[in-house]
């Protein structure tokens, strides 16, 4: 009997959470399955799950497929449906270690027998601090700290597939993070789904600025870098350290989705676009060799093509680098959804924009870098990646999960060249 194999589609901590059940997953025995933990974000995304699973089915035939994530707690009945599934779960039952151990000792084990095992979401309070020696390469550990969201922006199906806003206590994060760092890793990533609401939950109700504070004061970490970050709820304390601690990454990635205040309010987002711009030129002008990546959506219904130009400006206003562009598709049960829709071919062209827009921005970005010299973290023998998350290629092989200080020569795509 073989391991069982993971695929993960999503973002950075479905890769944690994969990597978690991961080790569930063998702690349970468990063989000759096919995992997929999939992405709700959009209906392209949950689409491309539904076409994995009939792949995997066809390529490991004689093995079970389990099917878990967003996708399968806010549509089990659409993966339930499917004939090559043998269970889903979901995201709670996921990350628990008996439901690892019942799907291991078959379908005869006692509270087992049920095919879908997807309970209510919202009624979860707590995140466990699951550890894992991180992912992808020995240099870079990421540590959840978070998860759930308690906001309900129209378009988003997320706080579905994940409940409310739950945070991992600051002491159990520390500990994990200074655990991490006696194995050698050289930098670590703080994931959630919505990581500026750490801590509303929590006695204090601390701040994400001061588990960052703690982190740094606590540990030696040498380097602390934060995920995708919401930039209307960075508080004092956070954006204290962004400007003054440099171990800290200055690379952020921010939650904007659009620059039109009269879609950002049928999103239900809580800035206007002059917010988002007055954000990015303090934090630049605190910490100068910041570098910002962002989310945009390409056609939210009743977006018109001046709406979209002030997206598109904001590109340059804010002084981005690396965008994610997410073409509008409607999530049923959104409130978006049910607005007036954009035609599909304008969608596509504006996302095409969008996406030039991010290229031109990538490539003036790594144009400055030039003959700059910069503390890489190697990531493999020929690639790293500097404190702003920038790629670079190193001329001749290097060190796997050390800090080099390299000067760069030239640029390779969208890579830099050392």
């Amino acid at each position: 009997m073989s391991a069982p194999v993971f695929t993960n589609f999503g973002c950075r901590l479905n890769m944690y959470e994969t990597e978690a059940m991961k080790e569930l997953a063998a702690q349970a025995g468990l063989r000759d399955a096919v995992v997929v933990n999939t992405c709700a974000v959009t209906a392209e995304a949950v689409r491309k799950s539904q076409q994995a699973i009939r792949r995997l089915k066809r390529d490991n035939p004689q093995a079970q497929v389990i099917v878990t994530g967003c996708a399968a707690q806010t549509e089990p009945e659409t993966f339930a449906g499917m004939d090559e599934v043998a269970r889903v779960v979901g995201n709670l039952e996921k990350m628990q270690a008996e439901t690892w151990e019942g799907i291991a000792q078959g379908p005869d084990f006692i509270g087992q027998t049920e095919r879908v095992q997807v309970n209510d979401i919202m009624s979860a309070t707590e995140t466990a601090g699951h550890l894992i020696d991180g992912f992808g390469t020995r240099s870079r550990a990421y540590v959840q700290v978070q998860n759930g969201c308690d906001h309900r922006c129209t378009f988003c199906i997320i706080p579905y597939g994940r409940g409310n806003s739950r945070s991992v206590p600051a002491g159990v994060v520390v500990e994990q993070i200074q655990r991490l760092v006696d194995k050698g890793y050289n930098e670590v990533v703080l994931t959630g789904v919505d990581l500026t609401s750490w801590g509303a939950d929590l006695p204090g109700e601390p701040r994400l600025g001061d588990l960052v504070r703690r982190i740094l004061k606590l540990t030696s970490v040498p380097r602390l870098r934060i995920s995708s970050i919401d930039s209307i709820e960075a508080d004092p304390a956070l954006v204290e350290a962004i400007a003054t601690e440099p171990r800290l990454m200055p690379h952020l990635h921010l939650s904007l989705q659009a620059g039109d205040d009269m879609i950002l309010k049928r999103m239900k987002r809580r800035h206007l676009r002059d917010d988002a711009i007055r954000f990015c030129a303090e934090m630049r002008a605190a910490r100068p060799d910041i570098v910002y990546g962002a989310d945009i959506i390409a056609g939210f219904p009743t977006e018109t093509d001046a709406m979209f130009e002030n997206s598109l400006r904001l590109v340059e206003e804010c002084g981005l680098t690396w965008l994610h562009v997410f073409p509008y598709s409607p999530r049923p049960g959104t409130p978006a959804a049910r607005m007036p829709q954009v035609a599909k071919a304008a969608i596509k062209e504006r996302a095409a924009r969008l996406r030039t827009a991010g290229d031109d921005a990538v490539a003036r970005h790594l144009a400055a870098q030039v003959n700059r010299t910069h503390r890489v973290l190697t990531e493999a023998p020929d690639m790293g990646r500097t404190e702003g998350f920038t790629e670079v290629a190193f001329a001749s092989p290097q060190p796997v999960g050390e800090i080099v200080e390299t000067t760069i020569t030239g640029t390779q795509g969208q890579r830099l060249a050392a």
